[in-house]
């Protein structure tokens, strides 16, 4: 068994006598932590219990074969030591992927900015798709969602859309989804039919607490103004509308959604607070990768890292070469192929990484 196996096997057995602790649930937010570590480690533990249990099944069928003089219990015996050892060897590629230490960060909400890019009226009206698949595969899930700003279109498209999405482990599912959006269809105002080409651009940024990342007033320049946009909506009638700027970072935040002031004023500091708490992550993050680049979680706006396709119905991630001609399902939020797809190739490169540590301690 590796260190670290036998060092969660441990962790395991004393959680479990903590849990017989009456005064433990006297403390909620103690009890949730722990209660959540154990059912990550239960996991583990039962997945290595049925690993023993089929070495020691494997060895004695192996031992069947060997002395058995019938034929066909012999033939029988080495069917079920095939049987055996594929179970085995998924079991053990199983248990690799849950030794991989989780990421805290998997668990925490996500503030979601998509922006229109190249593409003008086009790009809007992809923004609007986007967000509809997000939210709709939020809705799957079980999660819940809440607009915070939005600039639409009089065409019904969206220049730009902040939403928060909670629940559990939002970030570990939409992690990877920071990047450009490539787009390519015939948009329904071009008579000619030609596919046009367009982009956006989508930023997860992981949601902090206050208790983590702390603001100082002094750093802050607030501005009210009256809100914009088309239609003349009842919000521009008031001085509604908040921008913040972090003058430290340079940051700037505008909200207008909400008819008060205060609720945009407090919408425009979690998204200011998400911000710098990414930069600080993305800072953490380039150290700790200095001696590989990252495949898939780069977290890179820049990078293109899918092109929908409508005319053929195709999706392509880029990242990791992966292909599905659903692209009208996944659009409806038919998407947990395609996000399953993205967190096995990160956990694979992980897993990889953690091998040639080990090869090079040795």
């Amino acid at each position: 068994m590796s260190e670290r196996l036998v060092s969660l096997l441990k962790k395991y057995d004393e959680l479990n006598e903590l849990i017989q602790d009456p005064d433990l649930v006297k403390d909620q937010n103690r009890y949730r932590t722990i209660m959540k570590e154990h059912s990550h480690l239960y996991e583990i533990a039962e997945l290595h219990k049925t690993i023993e249990n089929l070495e020691k099944q494997t060895e004695e069928t192996k031992i069947l074969i060997h002395d058995e003089k019938d034929s066909d219990m012999k033939e029988l015996a080495r069917e079920e030591l095939k049987e055996l050892e594929n179970k085995l060897e998924i079991d053990k590629e199983k248990l690799k992927f849950l030794l991989i230490p989780k990421d805290p960060l998997d668990e925490k909400n996500i503030i979601m900015e998509i922006r229109a890019g190249t593409g003008g009226d086009e790009a809007a009206l992809f923004v609007a798709d986007l967000f509809r698949m997000y939210s709709r595969f939020a809705e799957t899930k079980n999660w819940k969602f809440e607009i915070m700003n939005i600039n639409d279109t009089e065409l019904g498209g969206i220049k730009e859309i902040v939403f928060s999405i909670s629940g559990d482990n939002v970030y570990e599912n939409l992690r990877y989804e920071s990047g450009v959006h490539r787009v390519q269809r015939v948009p329904a105002t071009e008579a000619s039919g030609r596919i046009h080409t367009s982009a956006v651009t989508v930023a997860v940024l992981p949601e902090a607490d206050e208790t983590e990342i702390d603001i100082k007033q002094d750093d802050l320049r607030i501005d009210v103004m009256r809100a914009g946009g088309p239609g003349g909506q009842s919000v521009n009638t008031t001085d509604s509308a908040v921008r913040i700027t972090h003058l430290p970072t340079g940051l700037t935040v505008h909200c207008q959604d909400e008819k008060s002031q205060i609720k945009n004023k407090a919408k425009a500091m979690r998204i200011l607070r998400a911000r710098i708490y990414e930069m600080e992550e993305a800072k953490a993050a380039a150290k700790r990768a200095e001696a590989r680049k990252s495949q898939v979680g780069s977290g890179d706006r820049s990078q293109r890292i899918r092109t929908y396709n409508f005319p053929q119905n195709r999706l392509t991630d880029h990242r990791i070469n992966l292909t599905l001609y659903k692209l009208d399902l996944v659009m409806q939020g038919d998407t947990l192929e395609l996000f399953d797809a993205l967190k096995l190739s990160a956990k694979e490169e992980l897993l990889q990484s953690s091998v040639t540590a080990e090869d090079n301690e040795d």
